[in-house]
């Protein structure tokens, strides 16, 4: 009996050794990821709050899939209401343009019917019994009021616009979905003028450096009402929308565009940008002894596509976009690196116009090849839209539009053909950018019914980000508890998802990996290298210097061996 029992220990600690060798790669600096790995499981075992302690300076490197309108907090939004002397419409809960009294009609009078309970009290907007309605007189409040004066009966109301501009406090009805009340919100805090975009940066900024990111991509949509109005102008020729419209017929409308000077906005949108990272940078200090920790996240910007216009507008829109796009990286200072299209996917014409619209992206790509493209493609879920609408989506946004990220990725199983599409994504390495606290406060999709562990299990190259965590009252490290706890991952797994995010961002120059989401070796200018070091060797800094991307990824291996070390 003793032989067998030494035996068994033997071999049990021989599988110990070998699991916690699954985790951490024989590289230099592994004692340092030996102490994380123990630390990370110890905070695993403390519950979600130790984790989430853990994990606020765990380095996430970036958060790639993020709206700018989205990610700011309500209160922010409130508080600059109240500057711009804009008003509280208190029955809609949005925002209102001044004088803060105004009249509307009845909607009664529109559609003929009686509105509302039955009530011998005459109400504003009434019928005076000869069937005429008065106008009815919405109750508006000045916003500067809500954080200038400080009342309970200003607190209801500040608390009721914060549940109305966010997730915070809903609970889904008959009629009124997650998706419903998400949307909605981006309408309720509109008006704000252009003037805080960069304070809006900033926020987000700060946030991000705050739990030690160094990275974002976010979207933002410039103005095009120049490129709509040319658009209006010229219309939509039915040719385009037939099945076997081609390319020559999408260059005929883009030339015309072109002619009639589209170019003409481009300025405007790259100074759009340009503005709101020169006032971001201004309120922190970048640049002086008192520069803020913000000043080391690095942003970029993804031009945002309005999918939910008509045709005419959405390629002019598009066109507008790639040419930014291409204008901010000959200029090569920053600003938009990418395009995107949004607005609800299950959306009347985003359903209709998909597959014309993944046509419109892949001819543009043919014109500006190195536009970077992202979409948002299978937000959806069984019973938003028919079956049918959850078959081709993924697919056509990689094989017709190219797209090198793909934003959501949910409805990936119901498509046809699904083995073999995340082979082909696979074989392209087009990432997937998974937002899980969206997916379920939106779809209702979480836990095993999201297919993010059938992308990690198929080798999709994978990352976590926000998508809008103003609205959904969350941060990154939030996301990143989530997918450790749902989904059992290993302090190896955060690792690799954080790396996957710095490779597949689209920073200009060659990453510092020698092969594609394959983070066991650099490439030959740095191997040999201690990956983050303060000192790498002339070829290797020569290298470095000469990439924007790969230096970002050696940023990012600093920052997990200076994490490591503190444990």
């Amino acid at each position: 009996m003793v032989p067998r029992f030494i035996s068994l220990l033997a071999c049990l600690g021989a599988a110990a050794t070998l699991l916690l060798s699954a985790q951490v790669p024989t590289t230099r600096g592994a004692d340092g990821e030996i102490r994380a790995v123990r630390a990370y499981n110890e905070a695993v075992r403390g519950g979600p709050l130790t984790l989430y302690a853990f994990l606020v300076q765990f380095p996430k490197g970036a958060d790639l899939h993020m709206h700018l309108s989205g990610a700011v907090y309500a209160e922010t939004f409130i508080r600059d209401a109240g500057e711009d002397g804009l008003c509280v419409d208190i029955d809609t809960l949005g925002f209102a343009q001044p004088p803060c009294v105004t009249h509307t009609v009845p909607a009664a009078q529109l559609s003929g019917g009686a509105s509302g309970p039955a009530s011998t009290t005459p109400l504003p907007g009434a019928s005076d019994g000869s069937g005429e309605f008065a106008p009815k007189l919405v109750r508006l409040e000045p916003a500067a009021q809500l954080t200038g004066v400080l009342s309970a009966a200003n607190q209801a109301l500040y608390n009721r616009l914060i549940d109305a501009f966010s997730m915070r406090s809903f609970v889904p009805s008959s009629g009124w979905s997650g998706h419903d009340q998400f949307f909605a919100t981006f309408g309720r805090f509109g008006g704000l003028s252009k003037s805080h975009t960069g304070e809006w940066v900033s926020e987000v900024a700060t946030r991000a450096a705050r739990q030690n990111e160094q990275y974002l991509e976010l979207m933002e949509t410039p103005p095009f009402a120049h490129a709509a109005q040319i658009a209006r102008e010229i219309g939509w020729h039915a040719e385009m929308s037939r099945p076997d419209a081609g390319t020559a017929d999408f260059a005929l409308l883009r030339q015309e565009l072109l002619d009639r000077g589209l170019r003409d906005e481009v300025a405007a949108d790259q100074a759009d940008v340009r503005d709101a990272e020169s006032k971001r940078l201004r309120l922190e200090r970048c640049g002086t002894p008192e520069a803020t920790s913000a000043c080391h996240v690095e942003i970029r910007y993804i031009y945002q596509v309005l999918r939910g216009n008509p045709p005419e507008q959405v390629f002019a829109q598009a066109l507008l976009g790639f040419e930014t796009v291409q204008a901010s990286m000959q200029a090569d200072a920053g600003g938009f690196v990418g395009i995107n299209f949004v607005m609800p996917e299950d959306g009347l014409i985003s359903m209709h116009d998909y597959t014309l619209q993944m046509k419109m992206v892949g001819y543009l790509h043919s014109v500006y090849p190195r536009v970077h493209i992202t979409l948002h493609a299978g937000e959806l879920a069984p019973g938003m839209v028919p079956p049918s609408g959850l078959r081709f989506h993924i697919r056509q946004a990689v094989e017709i539009a190219h797209a090198e990220r793909i934003g959501h990725g949910v409805d990936v199983m119901y498509e046809d053909g699904a083995q073999q599409l995340l082979k082909e994504m696979a074989e392209k390495h087009v990432m997937v950018e998974i937002n899980l606290t969206s997916n379920a406060v939106i779809l209702g999709i979480q836990g095993d019914e999201h297919p993010f562990p059938i992308y990690r299990a198929e080798h999709v190259p994978a990352a976590i980000s926000t998508d809008d965590e103003g609205v959904s009252r969350i941060d990154l490290t939030h996301e990143y508890v989530m997918a450790a706890r749902e989904y059992h991952l290993s302090y190896s797994d955060l690792k690799e998802l954080a790396r996957t995010g710095m490779e597949h961002d689209f920073l200009p120059g060659t990453s510092l990996w020698a092969r594609p989401d394959d983070y066991s070796e650099p490439v030959a200018a740095c191997r040999g290298q201690l990956l983050g070091g303060d000192s790498p060797s002339a070829g290797c800094r020569e290298f470095l210097d000469g990439s924007e991307k790969a230096k970002a990824q050696w940023e990012l291996e600093r920052r997990f061996r200076v994490f490591e070390a503190k444990l």
